[in-house]
């Protein structure tokens, strides 16, 4: 018995972690465009688990690990995607109602700032 209630605790605890901190998880639309008035964006999901590790997808690439924090008053997490050739760092913010983020491409050779807001369901 007290395995099983271990397990549906257990099982329980990255949806608490999602409704403790609803602000920076879930589906966000990541606006990475470089020239005004062309729109380029990419979906980004965020999926925040109680033990501090991060899942989701960012630019159509898996999170292969990642960690998040809320501490001094902002909630934020850092993880790693790749391209297949090399890896994508990758930290974000919540900034109000808006995550923002930066990049990082070293075999690519930039740093990319960008802004992303809530999707719409």
């Amino acid at each position: 018995m007290r395995w099983i209630l271990a397990g549906v605790l257990a099982a329980l605890l990255p949806v608490a972690a999602s409704a403790a901190e609803p602000g920076l998880a879930g589906d966000w639309v990541v606006d990475l465009s470089t020239e005004p008035g062309v729109s380029y964006t990419r979906p980004m999901q965020l999926i925040l688990h109680a033990d501090g590790t991060v899942e989701g997808r960012f630019y159509e690439s898996q999170i292969e690990a990642g960690r998040w924090k809320s501490a001094r008053g902002r909630v934020c997490a850092s993880f790693r995607t790749t391209d297949g050739v090399g890896p994508y760092h990758t930290a974000v913010c919540l900034d109000g109602d808006v995550a923002r983020g930066q990049t990082w491409a070293e075999h690519r050779g930039f740093l990319f700032n960008w802004n992303a807001t809530r999707a719409v369901p």
